[in-house]
């Protein structure tokens, strides 16, 4: 029987057993593990810059950041290669723009701005960009695990080593969705990497209200599928695993499912004020702040000092404010496109007259 989780390195997910957490000792290059700060680092700015947009009445409709969980977004995707697909949900942002997405982009989407992914159709997480593998999110919670499966299963018919990656929270673990969408990988034996965010909250009910497995992992076992259990907020524990993923499913050995246990610090989105959440929870888990930890593993490393990474952020500050001031300053979609984009190969959100449609 094992041991009960260490409530110091997990807040707040007592009486379990303690985790059976994926161990390697893959070397990683100091420029990765450079990288896999930068970009959450990046991430968490962006989504900073947003949730003040949001509160001044620029940005509306629901703001879904990802602030604590980024070292899963960001060290997932780090993992992938060219040619791999990645279906983004929510708090995935760091993913999305890992896989090319710029953050002008991002600030454009949000703002509704004729110059975003969407033209300014859409002003949320729903955008993506097929020529960086990028798949876009569903708002149907759990409709994304079918999409991706069956689009790794059909590259790999094709011949193509690559995998497809999604995530899923924990609440999102209940729906048919996921039950199907696994299901049929399994079936297919498509190249599907399946991460599970396990943040603690579905919404604002606690997973033990709404699962009867102490861990999400143990429903790999029901499905027949490789399961791996990460630390979430460790993202070279992340990027580990989905390496680890990545070769088990392009060999041939089917979908993993990956559960990394993370925390949501902020409410389900930036109207929650997440009162629910006991302060002192909260608390512990800001201790263990994954853009804190792995700057604490670059100095220990002498990858970098603290004073050159407190540089590097107020760069990243800096350079973000141009891409932020473009979008604030970019027009709004003229009324004549929102018929566009309806069909096939229209360019620039202009109905195609080819196709009988009309202004």
């Amino acid at each position: 029987m094992a041991g009960s989780v260490d409530e110091s390195r997990f807040p707040g997910f007592g009486g379990r057993r303690a985790p059976d957490l994926f161990v390697s000792k893959k070397r990683i290059s100091k420029d990765l593990r450079k990288a896999l700060w930068r970009w959450m680092v990046t991430t968490r700015q962006v989504e900073a810059r947003l949730g003040i947009l949001y509160r001044q009445g620029k940005v509306v409709g629901g703001l879904y950041r990802g602030e604590g969980q980024e070292g899963v977004s960001v060290g997932s995707a780090l993992a992938l290669e060219d040619g791999d697909i990645c279906g983004p949900m929510i708090r995935d942002l760091g993913a999305n723009m890992v896989r090319g997405t710029p953050p002008r982009d991002v600030f454009c989407q949000y703002m509704a701005r004729a110059t975003g992914p969407t033209e300014g159709r859409d002003c949320n997480t729903h955008f993506g960009d097929h020529s960086k593998g990028i798949t876009a999110p569903i708002s149907m919670l759990g409709a994304l695990i079918p999409v991706v499966s069956g689009m790794a299963w059909a590259a790999q018919n094709q011949g193509q080593k690559v995998v497809g990656l999604t995530y899923i929270g924990d609440g999102g673990s209940s729906t048919g969705d996921f039950h199907e969408g696994l299901n049929m990988a399994v079936t297919l034996n498509s190249p599907l990497i399946l991460i599970l965010e396990n943040n603690g909250w579905a919404y604002s009910t606690p997973t033990s209200n709404q699962c009867g497995n102490e861990w999400f992992i143990d429903k790999a076992v029901g499905y027949g599928v490789r399961g791996i259990q990460v630390d979430g907020n460790c993202a070279e524990d992340v990027y580990r695993a989905v390496k680890e993923a990545r070769a088990h499913a392009v060999s041939g050995g089917g979908p993993v499912l990956i559960e990394a246990i993370t925390y949501r610090m902020n409410g389900h989105a930036d109207h929650d004020d997440a009162s629910y959440v006991p302060n002192e929870l909260r608390d512990a888990w800001r201790e263990r702040d994954p853009i804190t930890l792995q700057a604490q593993m670059l100095i220990e490393a002498g990858i970098a000092t603290a004073d050159e990474l407190e540089a590097e952020q107020q760069a990243i500050f800096d350079g973000l404010k141009e891409d932020y001031e473009f979008a604030l300053n970019s027009p709004t979609p003229e009324p004549v496109s929102a018929t566009g984009g309806v069909y096939f190969g229209e360019e620039r959100g202009l109905p195609d007259p080819r196709r009988g449609a009309r202004h």
